[in-house]
């Protein structure tokens, strides 16, 4: 699995080759055809490693006891740092998004375990907006989506945005910088409305 990841992440679904897979994972290309059907199969079955370990890491997070907005924004530092410690997640999604979502729309995993995240945050914005920390009427899947946004665009399109404005965004400095703006633009609109003067 972690070949598969490794040469799908860097080639993408069409540039990588099942026989390179097996290669670098010392077994022979029969077995990712015996295990996973086809190269389809092990493409899906890698997609639902990268974002199953996400979902997975996501859920052992016990917001459930602090303060929503704490909460939340521990969420967001959570997702912004997986993001940035796993490159080739921001990879597969990147290509699978290319292509329209094709394999991920295969996966049974996926799903299952995406669904929780959202309804931790649905209880946090229910709590924070029942002891007024929490800004009313927000969707959790908006949010859950601008966390992604927040964590996601920078590193995505590192190399572009990098050659246009001649900066490297890959620097660490400029991330620490990045994050902590981010995490600040999610903290304003988190927070309730202030009321009309």
């Amino acid at each position: 699995m972690r070949s598969a990841i490794d040469h799908f992440a860097r080639g993408g679904f069409s540039g990588a080759k099942t026989e390179a897979i097996s290669r670098d994972a010392d077994v022979g290309n029969r077995m990712i055809y015996h295990y996973f059907g086809d190269k389809k199969g092990l493409y899906v079955a890698a997609l639902d490693h990268v974002l199953g370990g996400l979902r997975s890491e996501e859920l052992k997070l016990d917001l459930s006891v602090a303060p929503p907005l704490d909460g939340l924004l521990t969420m967001f530092d959570f997702t912004s740092g997986q993001f940035e410690r796993h490159p080739e997640l921001v990879r597969m999604l990147s290509a699978e998004n290319l292509m329209g979502a094709t394999f991920l729309r295969r996966s049974e995993a996926t799903p299952l375990v995406a669904s929780p995240v959202v309804g931790q945050i649905r209880d946090l914005l229910r709590r924070g907006e029942g002891e007024g920390s929490v800004r009313s009427g927000l969707d959790p899947l908006h949010v859950y989506v601008m966390m992604v946004a927040l964590s996601y665009f920078h590193l995505s399109n590192a190399p572009t945005l990098s050659a246009i404005w001649n900066q490297d965004l890959t620097d660490s400095a400029w991330r620490a910088e990045h994050r902590q703006l981010s995490r600040d633009m999610l903290r304003t609109f988190l927070r309730p409305e202030a009321a009309p003067s």
